[in-house]
């Protein structure tokens, strides 16, 4: 008899959306208390809190919901087998415009085609309620939905112009790999992402918002001479218009080697008007450099893509997994798909993991930036962080620990106060 891994996969994808729907309730719990954590009273203003708490709560509606209907229809695809029906549909239509479908690189892609087209249709609604919805109730869309459909349209065409050219190296690399394939896919994935890591603030993300040099003034000079008294290669520092589409704010660093910028998002420059605080921010940002916090969870994520393909090369000719499945043959992309959800259990374990140690991370950034002597301006430049996103001031111990890759903010702050306690 064989084993039923399909049910089973089911049963734990189940299991796992009651689990977390449990942390979600104790987080809407968190949500609804009418006070301020007793770290932020005196810090947040009770506007600011109200605020927060209606945009949090409202979130929270909406994730239900959403994770609801995302559970119904990914257990329904694969527990009424309607996976090997879409694959077998999606054959039979490339003779119908002159192809074979007998070419697994053409059936995959057609394949992956009704994916897309299926996905939009399912996500579209959610988006455009999150958006024009929720975000706007709360004063932070400012897109129109002329351009909402224009970033759309546009994810779509570099979705239509990359995928089928790595879509199909995978293939051709798993129909040739023999017994070295876990390396020769580990190869190809690490070459793309540095590929992918250095055209997509070069070509891709101006196709989505405008960069421009961070105006010369005193704010510039802070900033790079922070940079230089750390040695950090800075080559070019923008600022990006993040307005067009929404309010929140945030800051990030990219680039290789001695090839380093920094974006500054228009919304933290608008909101933090004291220099300090963004300062405050980037030295936090730079610590994560300094630190080699970068080059770790880059080594991680090369180790775990390492690992997962070689837990592939040991099942991907099982013909009892595909069969439980529905499939009577054994596509790449199928193998690739049934595969990462029989490891559920396993990506959920390292999730967990390295959310923890990204938390850590988080602290030792705010350390270093501390001990830079920014520790008041970082304080401050966190809560008006904070404030400005209506970030969730009160959040549900477990849940945090599961979810979330930054300590809440009552953590970092308590961390800062308490390195200041110890130095007194």
């Amino acid at each position: 008899m064989e084993f039923p891994y399909m049910e089973a996969v089911v049963g734990f994808m189940i299991l796992m959306y009651l689990f977390e729907t449990y942390l979600d309730l104790r987080q809407h719990a968190a949500l609804k208390l009418p006070t301020l954590p007793k770290t932020l009273e005196g810090v947040i203003s009770q506007e600011k809190f109200e605020k927060s708490r209606a945009y949090s709560l409202d979130k929270s509606h909406f994730h239900f919901v959403h994770e609801f209907v995302t559970i119904l229809i990914d257990s329904a695809i694969l527990f009424f087998g309607i996976l090997p029906w879409f694959w077998k549909k999606s054959g039979t239509f490339l003779p119908l415009i002159g192809l074979n479908e007998e070419n697994e690189i053409l059936h995959t892609l057609s394949f992956l085609a009704g994916v897309m087209i299926w996905s939009q249709i399912t996500d579209l609604p959610f988006s455009l309620y999150s958006t024009f919805v929720i975000e706007a109730r709360h004063g932070f869309n400012k897109q129109t939905i002329w351009l909402f459909f224009r970033d759309l349209i546009k994810g779509i065409c570099l979705a239509i112009v990359l995928g089928p050219p790595i879509v199909s190296a995978i293939i051709v690399i798993v129909q040739n790999g023999g017994p070295y394939l876990a390396i020769y896919l580990w190869a190809f994935m690490f070459v793309l992402s540095l590929v992918m890591m250095t055209i997509y603030p070069v070509l891709i993300a101006p196709l989505f918002n405008k960069f421009t040099p961070l105006p010369e003034g005193e704010l510039r000079l802070k900033i790079e001479k922070l940079a230089s008294s750390l040695k950090f290669p800075l080559k070019k520092l923008f600022v990006v218009d993040g307005s067009t589409r929404s309010s929140h704010s945030n800051a990030y660093m990219y680039g290789f080697f001695k090839n380093k910028r920094i974006v500054l998002y228009d919304t933290l420059i608008q909101q933090c008007k004291n220099d300090e605080e963004i300062v405050a921010v980037i030295a936090h940002e730079l610590g994560h450099w300094k630190l080699n916090h970068t080059m770790y969870s880059f080594i991680a994520v090369q180790i775990l893509t390492f690992l997962q393909f070689g837990g592939y090369t040991l099942v991907r000719n099982s013909s009892d997994l595909f069969r439980s499945f529905g499939f009577d043959t054994q596509p790449v992309l199928i193998g690739l798909i049934i595969f990462q959800h029989t490891v559920i259990p396993l990506q959920h374990l390292v999730s967990f993991g390295l959310n923890l140690v990204s938390r850590s991370f988080e602290f030792q950034a705010d350390a270093f930036a501390k001990k830079l002597g920014y520790g008041s301006a970082l304080r401050a430049g966190l809560v008006k962080l904070q404030e400005e996103n209506l970030s969730a001031m009160n959040t549900d111990p477990w849940y945090s620990a599961y979810h979330y890759s930054h300590p809440p903010l009552v953590e970092r702050l308590a961390a800062i106060d308490a390195a200041d306690k110890k130095e007194e």
